[in-house]
């Protein structure tokens, strides 16, 4: 995945030479704000075989940034598949909605705000769990939130009437989300930043991809067992004696075990991620600081402000526009689609759980096509840039992909609705499939891009940002739903279609346009003074001549 760093290279001539003359410091490549002391500069030698290291690692084998990669990588898997449970959770029961109405007496649409009622609480979560976390650390966040998730699907599975489902799946949303919004913390925590883009990607991915995932698995299962089961397999229920009377005689079926897994590999696989520079110094094992001890980690007490700073990134122009513009993106090319397959497909075709699930294949596909270009060619691209101009290229530099994204999103949506609009009752083709994996390329580039964007803006806020990208998305989702069914009765696919697209450019694609607008102001207005001092440090050397 990423060329080794953790194998020591042979340190340079210069380096030695440096070394070996006893300098009182050894300047970082990487143009970081202090001097390397000679220990400091031959650890990361030692460590990562150069000295150009962005961000800059200490010389400690507790900073994340010095782990080997098979452990970051590791990592990073274990926080990427409890993201992807966030979303998979939420949507796992959209296959079984007519089921689940008939079974506890309510309508279709009442069904429906048990997905949305989970996506609610998807986007406030975050803002609790994140001071908890920051103080703590991640680990004991990520091990409470899967242990307290599979109690909640236990309940799910055995509720009997809609509030007590709706209450036990509020829990399972409350607890499940860390991972989906501290993602970008952990990312930024354990890789430098030349892998970043890539490694958000993956996380982008995962966490998007739980949408289109749960109800292709969960729509065969609840066919086979009834909606029930889909509870039982989220929560980890192995070899119970289950009645598949639905379609199959009485058996043990043995459950897939996905929060107990993920449990179970936490404990011995997911170090802590936490490092406060300066206020880690080596005391004990390396092994028992990461695994072992659960304790306070940043010296710093809880306060308000710590529940309420990521709300204060509405301030911050590098975060809120590529925010707002990644959100509405989200809504049609993610929510829109996921929500309504089941309405659109069930009413036009007569689909069942199981070809209601089929239809998420495209939206799987397009992911997957997606998350090359968004993090791997966009990595590319900046460390091209570097190589050719020999500086760093502006976080901006890195937007010029969203634009592709936005195209696709638009594409899709429209070939989804239209053909939809256009398809003969009871006759399917596979158009508005095409449509639906448009979209998701669409949504997952401009996604990576706009996320990787703000974070490059401000990577001492990434696991703000998480926080604060999850609730502007979450919430714009948790709206769609009441609104989308009106404007389809009202206006019809088509022209929603249309509608689509408006909002799109107006939220997504303009205020992009004007991101790279003010870059290239600030480019030449920072030209405009470099020539201003030029002139002037010449015309005090005149005058002193």
């Amino acid at each position: 995945m990423f060329k080794s760093s953790s194998k020591a290279t042979e340190p340079s001539q210069n380096w030695r030479e440096r070394v070996a003359n006893n300098e009182s410091a050894i300047e970082s490549p990487s143009d970081a704000s202090e001097a390397l002391s000679r220990e400091h500069a031959e650890y990361l030698m030692i460590r990562h075989g150069t000295l150009d290291l962005d961000p800059l690692p200490g010389p400690d084998d507790m900073d994340p940034y010095n782990w080997p990669n098979w452990k970051k990588i590791v990592n990073l898997m274990l926080v990427v598949v409890h993201a992807c449970m966030a979303t998979f959770i939420a949507a796992a029961i959209i296959p079984a909605f007519p089921e689940l109405a008939e079974d506890l007496g309510v309508s279709l649409q009442q069904v429906s705000y048990l997905t949305t009622l989970q996506i609610a609480f998807l986007a406030v979560a975050p803002a609790i769990h994140r001071p908890f976390a920051n103080t703590f650390g991640r680990r004991p966040m990520f091990l409470v939130s899967l242990l307290v998730s599979m109690l909640g699907n236990i309940g799910c599975a055995k509720s009997t009437s809609y509030a007590a489902m709706a209450a036990c799946r509020a829990i399972v949303a409350f607890f499940i989300s860390p991972a989906a919004a501290l993602g970008s913390g952990v990312v930024t925590e354990t890789f430098l930043k030349k892998h970043r883009a890539r490694c958000l990607g993956i996380w982008t991915l995962m966490s998007i991809l739980g949408v289109p995932l749960a109800p292709l698995i969960m729509g065969f299962i609840s066919a086979a067992g009834g909606y029930q089961w889909i509870y039982w397999t989220l929560a980890i229920v192995s070899q119970l004696p289950i009645d598949l009377s639905y379609t199959i005689s009485r058996q043990f079926f043995l459950s897939l075990q996905i929060n107990g897994l993920q449990l179970v590999a936490y404990l011995f696989l997911g170090p802590e991620t936490l490092y406060v520079r300066g206020a880690n110094e080596p005391k004990g094992s390396s092994f028992k600081r990461k695994y072992l001890i659960f304790k306070r980690i940043h010296p710093r007490p809880l306060s308000l402000n710590d529940f309420i700073h990521p709300f204060g990134l509405w301030c911050r122009i590098g975060v809120v526009l590529p925010t707002v513009a990644h959100a509405m993106v989200f809504l049609f090319c993610n929510t829109l689609i996921a929500v309504e397959i089941p309405n659109l497909f069930g009413e036009k075709f007569g689909f069942n759980s199981q070809q209601l699930g089929l239809q998420f294949i495209g939206m799987i596909v397009g992911h997957a096509l997606g998350e090359p270009i968004s993090g791997t060619l966009s990595d590319y691209w900046m460390n091209r840039r570097l190589r050719k101009t020999g500086c760093k290229a502006r976080p901006e530099y890195r937007l010029w992909f969203s634009y592709l994204g936005f195209m696709l999103a638009i594409a899709g949506v429209v070939v989804f609705l239209v053909q939809i609009q256009l398809a003969p009752q009871g006759y399917w083709n596979i158009t508005p499939v095409i449509g639906i994996a448009l979209a998701g390329a669409g949504n997952l580039i401009a996604t990576t891009v706009l996320i990787t964007y703000a974070v490059d803006r401000h990577p001492q806020e990434a696991a703000s940002i998480g926080v604060f990208v999850t609730f502007v998305r979450q919430v714009w989702a948790f709206i769609g739903p009441f609104w989308f069914p009106p404007m389809f009765t009202s206006v019809g696919l088509i022209a929603s279609s249309g509608i689509a697209t408006g909002l799109i450019v107006a939220v997504s694609v303009i205020p992009t346009i004007l991101i790279h607008w003010s870059s290239r102001s600030r480019q030449v207005q920072e030209k405009g003074s470099g020539v201003s001092r030029r002139e002037n440090s010449e015309q005090e050397v005149m005058t002193e001549k």
